[in-house]
């Protein structure tokens, strides 16, 4: 029993050093700095990149082509086949309402030509972007709806209407300071509207390049 006992109250002597230790340490550097105060804490954590904090506004605008779908024309209306690849842009503004989540409004143009035979879409637009964060290269997927004023040269047709649309979007941000990235963004537009009372899909992807930069 004495044994045992001897051993519990070692254990407990022991574990009772081993509790005071941290305050006999804190007292120790206190005693070390001349003034009485504390060391200085470490430095706090980095912020979060600029273009992923909350709320942050930001400008974009992009050029590059256009290629229409390939769709055979019909009679009752059918696609584009037979455009050759044209070209594109567009601008907006939007903001990052969250490190992940970004909402933005853009108006652009995409239009190509098949000989004589021109079309032009100008779609104006809202929609969300779903962001991998990241401080320089940030990859995301994109899409929205909006309005598509169209107008179509063909034989027989010299028309222009504006209908519902949307579209899905694919790109990526290589940010070259907290301000301000290269962005390349592919989107597929859907949009058929109706022209001399013939319905045309005028879908097809735009490819750009751009900037996006932040308020």
């Amino acid at each position: 029993m004495k044994k045992i006992a001897v051993l519990f109250l070692s254990g407990l002597f022991v574990a009772t050093l081993s509790a005071t230790a941290p305050a006999q340490d804190r007292y120790d550097r206190y005693e070390r700095y001349p003034g009485g105060g504390p060391p200085p804490p470490r430095a706090a954590g980095a912020p979060p990149p600029q273009h992923a904090v909350y709320g942050q506004p930001y400008f974009f605008g992009h050029v590059g082509f256009f290629e229409p779908n390939d769709d055979a024309p019909t009679l009752t209306g059918g696609g584009l086949g037979g455009y050759d690849t044209g070209g594109s842009f567009d601008f907006g503004i939007g903001s990052r309402v969250s490190p992940i989540l970004a909402i933005e409004g853009a108006l652009g143009g995409f239009s190509a030509e098949r000989g004589p035979d021109e079309v032009a879409v100008v779609p104006l637009t809202f929609g969300l972007r779903l962001i991998v964060p990241n401080p320089v290269i940030e990859p995301y997927l994109g899409a929205g709806l909006g309005m598509y004023i169209a107008d179509l040269k063909e034989p027989g047709i010299d028309d222009s209407d504006a209908t519902i649309g949307g579209y899905v979007a694919i790109g990526m941000d290589a940010w070259l300071n907290p301000r301000m990235a290269l962005n390349f963004e592919g989107k597929y537009h859907f949009a058929k509207p109706e022209f001399n009372g013939i319905e045309v899909d005028v879908s097809g992807w735009t490819l750009g390049m751009g900037v996006r930069i932040s308020f």
